[in-house]
């Protein structure tokens, strides 16, 4: 009898043991399921942060030259012009990081001898409207160029041709390639041009009325070194005039 019960005693013993044994390792299988389920979360929070963060967007800080109309603007009879917007114009959101790339960059143009003012005066920072702060070109179509140097995604390009009276330019095109000829890789990324006048296409984009805020043109990140702006003289006269140009963006990756 005593033997009966030793033995029984040693199996619940046993028993025991190995209850606390399988209970023992599925403590630490939770723990480490729980820690590789923590670490995992905590990988896909950290990514989905650092995406987030790489695609913030933020309010660009456009500086707009004082709006300088003088007299009352005309009637302008132009096809195919946008109605005015009657009020300031939405911040533009771009991701965050973005500066004016074209700022000091130099710029080629195809009139080498311009009428009035200097080549340069396009990125040089002053927005006014006054004499002295645009070039003015010969007629018919003409165009200038921008090099940023290296490529850049670009996020906002702002234009101005002329803002001191209330005028529509036509054939308005902005495009963007990877070299100083424009023949690789050329992007059109706006178009004003309805009937093909210019030669290179035609586009779906409106005529606009100058002012100071100059016009934003969503350039949706494109990746390009140069950006080249046409036009062909305006409702005022064949004349082609530049006071500057702005393209808001970062290095290419």
């Amino acid at each position: 009898m005593k033997k009966v019960n030793v033995s029984l005693k040693v199996s619940v013993l046993i028993l025991l043991a190995l209850c606390l044994i399988v209970s023992s390792c599925k403590k630490e299988e939770g723990a480490t399921d729980g820690t590789k389920t923590e670490k995992n979360d905590g990988e896909k929070t950290t990514k989905v942060e650092t995406k987030k963060a790489s695609s913030e967007l933020v309010a660009l800080p456009f500086v707009l030259p004082k709006p300088m109309f003088e007299g009352t603007p005309q009637n302008i009879q132009v096809p195919n012009l946008e109605k005015p917007l009657g009020k300031a114009r939405p911040p533009y959101m771009a991701p965050k990081g973005c500066v004016n790339v074209s700022a000091g960059k130099p710029v080629a143009s195809s009139d080498e001898e311009p009428i009035i003012g200097e080549i340069e005066f396009v990125t040089d920072g002053d927005k006014a409207a006054a004499d002295g702060s645009y070039v003015e070109l010969g007629p018919f179509k003409q165009h200038v160029t921008v090099d940023l140097g290296s490529k850049h995604e670009i996020y906002a390009i702002l234009l101005w041709h002329f803002h001191k009276q209330a005028r529509v330019y036509f054939d308005v095109v902005v495009q963007v390639a990877d070299d100083a000829d424009f023949i690789t890789n050329v992007r059109t990324i706006f178009n004003n041009d309805h009937d093909n006048s210019a030669g290179l296409g035609i586009g779906k984009d409106m005529h606009y009325v100058e002012t100071s805020e100059g016009r934003l043109i969503d350039a949706k990140g494109v990746v390009a070194q140069f950006v080249r702006f046409y036009s062909n003289g305006s409702n005022a006269n064949d004349l082609n005039h530049y006071i500057e140009v702005e393209a808001w963006g970062k290095p290419a990756k």
